[in-house]
């Protein structure tokens, strides 16, 4: 059974390193400005001639409130106004870039993340999805992945009815904690009722999956009361769980600056949080498919697992990854061929460049041969929890043991430390490493020495 852990204390205090989440290999750290426009294009137009299918996704910004534990990027107003101008270039890039597509690409999966995306007027949605569809071969039989993030207080009956009119089939809830003192140390007051109406509403609507984010780690939090909040979640029976490890970087993330440090749990609390929540999601039948993600047996992730299909991408754990990644709006990322490249992070800039009738390209990376092969590597790992030496020897045409030869020490400690199962054919990882493995991919990535693993979360 794919779904299977072993906790181990010790094996998770000598591995639980700060490292990548590998939603990328090489990841965006080591994105460079040399990379641009012309770029772009030249992938582009690689991707219209082979009639790839694409993924989309679409940055909106604009949130009400701050969170103080939040990361992402985004922009606090209260003015919905701000929204229009950002919105006329939005749909600038949209046309910039379809025209160098071919309208038979069909897009197999859409993603509105954020920010919070229904900060937006149902008008603006209406006119935004219109551009798209004008612009994009967007599928009408509701056979696509179409999913959008879901802030409970900011989306109603009447705002879920517009979504599934639209087009979305799946949703994906920002929920965080239930602990109402947990939730004013980080300013996030949400409750149970908002976010249970809107699981209501997706339900009747018939929209095809739902995802609710936990995060433990968060001031004020505790074991009893994070389970407690997890509790609560698995009676609203969501299809996934995605539950977070809060990282507190506030030299990095200026809202975090505003928790209080003292109220943090210590690491040993945040352990047990996470051990309590895995028997807890357990026991309700959900499987571990990796990366703090979980979902029931009958969800396409778990059988993409199973059936080992299962990708990784910037949009997390999907199985599009066969799809040409656009990302539309500020700070977004493509992934497309062998080309990542990112939107300027900066909202006046992607707003100017857009305005001048330029691409808001900023700065990216082409893969190189080994990039690629060390690609697929860690994608086997993160996905499957295994390795079959053979197949990554045929795709690249390489001697496995030969290419990787200095890294077989490290590999033999961990086998010893009963992380994987290393054997001349591949590498399992076995139930007591699958909590650790972005410590596994970290073994092949030729860049983590050079990097400041104060850039990256902790693995659990």
């Amino acid at each position: 059974m794919l779904d299977a852990i072993r906790w181990d204390t010790d094996l998770i205090r000598r591995y639980d390193l700060a490292g990548p989440r590998y939603t990328s290999y090489p990841t965006a750290v080591q994105f460079h400005s040399q990379v641009g426009t012309f770029d772009l294009l030249h992938a582009l137009r690689e991707s219209r001639k082979a009639l790839r299918p694409l993924s989309l996704y679409v940055h909106v910004p604009f949130c009400a409130n701050i969170c103080y534990y939040c990361a992402c990027n985004k922009v606090i107003t209260k003015d919905r106004g701000r929204a229009l101008p950002y919105l006329q270039r939005l749909e600038q890039e949209i046309q910039l870039i379809a025209c160098h597509l071919d309208p038979g690409q069909k897009v197999e999966q859409l993603h509105f993340g954020g920010g919070t995306p229904t900060f937006l007027s149902h008008d603006e949605l209406r006119q935004l999805m219109s551009h798209l569809r004008q612009h994009f071969n967007l599928l009408d039989d509701d056979s696509g992945d179409y999913g959008i993030e879901i802030d409970p207080r900011e989306a109603d009956w009447s705002t879920m009815g517009l979504l599934r009119e639209l087009g979305f089939n799946r949703v994906s809830i920002g929920l965080q904690d239930l602990d109402p003192a947990v939730q004013r140390a980080v300013n996030r007051l949400q409750s149970l009722e908002e976010t249970r109406a809107v699981i209501e509403a997706a339900r009747t609507l018939q929209f095809r999956s739902i995802n609710i984010d936990l995060i433990y780690g968060l001031p004020k939090q505790t074991p009893d009361n994070f389970a407690r909040t997890v509790e609560e979640v698995i009676n609203l029976q969501p299809d996934r769980l995605s539950v977070f490890n809060y990282a507190h970087l506030p030299e990095r993330f200026m809202p975090q600056r505003r928790i209080n440090s003292h109220e943090l749990p210590e690491p040993a609390e945040k352990l047990q949080m996470l051990q309590r929540t895995i028997e807890q999601l357990t026991a309700a039948g959900y499987r571990y498919i990796g990366m703090d993600h979980f979902a029931l047996p009958d969800d396409e992730l778990a059988i993409a697992q199973e059936e080992s299909t299962l990708q990784r991408n910037f949009q997390g754990y999907t199985t599009h990854g066969h799809c040409d990644l656009i990302g539309l709006g500020v700070s977004a990322i493509s992934q497309i061929g062998d080309l990542y490249c990112q939107n300027s992070s900066d909202l006046t800039q992607y707003q100017n460049l857009l305005g001048g009738a330029q691409l808001a390209t900023s700065r990216g990376l082409v893969c190189n041969q080994d990039d690629r092969v060390r690609r697929a590597v860690i994608q086997q790992l993160i996905c499957n929890f295994s390795l079959d030496f053979e197949a990554i020897e045929q795709q690249f045409n390489i001697d496995f043991r030969g290419y990787f030869g200095d890294l077989w020490p490290q590999l033999q400690t961990m086998a010893e430390d009963g992380l994987i199962k290393l054997s001349n054919e591949g590498i399992e990882v076995l139930p007591a490493g699958r909590l650790l493995v972005r410590s596994v991919c970290m073994v092949f990535d030729t860049y983590l020495e050079q990097q400041n693993r104060q850039r990256f979360s902790r693995v659990i």
